[in-house]
C-alpha cells in the first residue's frame, strides 16, 4: 500500500510554505488593491464603512481534533468570522489567516485546512489577503482576522433595541451542542479500537451544525430585500440566553421570550432524549449555532413573520422587568448567561 506523500513544513521554510497555500487565489472584490505578499494588504473603500473582527482557536479548547476534519475546521474558522461581520448588517469582504503549528502537522495537513479555508471564502465571495505562519508547542491555533463594509445608516449594533421592539431568531437552536454532544459521546465509545464504526446513522443533520455551520448572508439578504433594519443584532455563538443578555444590557431594556415559540429541529429532540438532556436549556446554552438574533419594531411583525427561516420568539421591555423565558405552563424563569465559556477552570 502506498502511503500518502508527506512533506515536512520545514522544507520549505515560512515563505515557501505561505506561497504553496495561497497560490492560485483569484481577487474577487475590486476593494482588495493589495493581497498577500507585502507587509499588509491595502483595500479601498470609497465612502463605505470597514468592519474588522477576529476569532481565535485553539486546539484542545475550541476543537478536537479526534473527529474535527482539518477542511471542516479550516471550513467553520472562516464562517465564524463572516458571521460576526453578518451580524452588523455588513458584507465579508477579506480575512488574514494566521497559525500557530507544531511538528506534528505536515505541509499537507495545513493544505487540508487552508483547503476548508478557500471553499468558505469561494462560497462567501471573501479574499484571503494575509496572515502569518509560527511554530506551536501546544499543536494547532488559528486565528482569523476578516474584514468587511456597509454603508453608516445600514450598520446594526447590539446596543438599539426598544421597549414592544419584536425579539426574532434565524434557522434553529441547539443542533450544534447536540452535535458536539454525539461527537463526544463516539469518541467515548471509540477508546482506540481498530474496527470501530461510530453510530452516525440519522444524525447527519446536527453532525453538520457543528463541523460545517454556515453563516446566514441569506437572513441579511432577505432582511434588505424586506425594506427591514434591525434595531439590534449579533450571531448566536454563546447561546440565546447569553446574547440576549447581552442585548438587554446594551440596549438598557429586559425582555420576555417563550419557551414553545424557539425554534428546534427535530434530530436536536432525538439527541437530547437519548442523551437525556434538558432540550431547552440545549436550546437557551449550547451555543455555536451561528444564527441571527435579532430586533424589530413592532409594526414590522408581517414583514419580518414573511421571511423564511425567521421565527419571532418574544419581546424587549422596560429594563425594570428584567430578562425572563415565559415557559410552557406559564411560568416565568429568569435568564441566566450559561453559554460556554472558555475561561472557566
Amino acid at each position: 500500500m502506498q502511503e500518502d506523500k508527506r512533506t515536512e513544513i520545514a522544507s520549505l521554510g515560512e515563505f515557501g510554505l505561505i506561497d504553496r497555500l495561497t497560490a492560485e487565489m483569484p481577487i474577487i472584490n475590486a476593494s482588495t488593491r493589495k493581497a498577500v505578499g507585502d507587509d499588509a494588504a491595502v483595500l479601498s473603500y470609497g465612502d463605505m464603512q470597514t468592519l474588522v473582527t477576529t476569532d481565535l482557536l485553539l486546539e484542545g479548547v475550541h476543537f478536537d481534533l479526534t473527529y474535527v476534519p482539518l477542511t471542516h475546521l479550516g471550513y467553520k474558522a472562516a464562517v465564524v468570522n463572516f458571521s460576526d461581520i453578518y451580524a452588523m448588517n455588513a458584507t465579508p469582504r477579506q480575512i488574514t489567516v494566521s497559525l500557530g503549528v507544531s511538528k506534528r502537522f505536515s505541509v499537507e495537513d495545513l493544505e487540508q485546512l487552508y483547503a476548508g479555508i478557500r471553499l468558505a471564502c469561494a462560497n462567501y465571495n471573501v479574499d484571503i489577503v494575509g496572515g502569518d505562519t509560527t511554530a506551536s508547542m501546544t499543536g494547532l491555533t488559528i486565528s482569523i482576522t476578516c474584514i468587511g463594509e456597509a454603508s453608516s445608516e445600514k450598520i446594526v449594533y447590539r446596543n438599539g433595541a426598544k421597549e414592544n421592539d419584536l425579539i426574532c431568531v434565524s434557522g434553529d437552536l441547539g443542533a450544534a451542542y447536540m452535535g458536539l454532544q454525539l461527537l463526544e459521546r463516539e469518541k467515548c465509545a471509540f477508546n482506540g479500537q481498530d474496527d470501530f464504526n461510530p453510530e452516525f446513522g440519522g444524525k447527519e443533520y446536527i453532525l453538520e451544525r457543528q463541523l460545517k455551520p454556515e453563516a446566514r448572508r441569506d437572513i441579511i439578504e432577505a432582511l434588505d430585500k424586506a425594506g427591514i433594519t434591525p434595531t439590534a443584532m449579533m450571531d448566536i455563538s454563546d447561546g440565546l440566553s447569553s446574547e440576549l443578555l447581552h442585548i438587554c444590557k446594551q440596549s438598557n431594556a429586559g425582555c420576555r421570550v417563550y419557551e414553545d415559540r424557539i425554534p428546534i429541529d427535530y434530530q436536536t429532540a432525538v439527541m437530547a432524549e437519548e442523551l437525556n438532556m434538558n432540550l431547552v436549556t440545549a436550546a437557551l446554552n449550547g451555543g455555536e449555532d451561528y444564527e441571527l438574533l435579532f430586533t424589530v419594531p413592532l409594526a414590522a411583525h408581517d414583514a419580518v413573520s414573511a421571511i423564511p427561516g425567521v421565527k419571532v420568539i418574544g419581546h424587549i421591555t422596560a429594563p425594570s422587568l428584567g430578562a425572563y423565558l415565559i415557559a410552557r405552563d406559564g411560568s416565568e424563569i429568569q435568564l441566566r448567561a450559561q453559554g460556554w465559556n472558555s475561561l472557566e477552570e
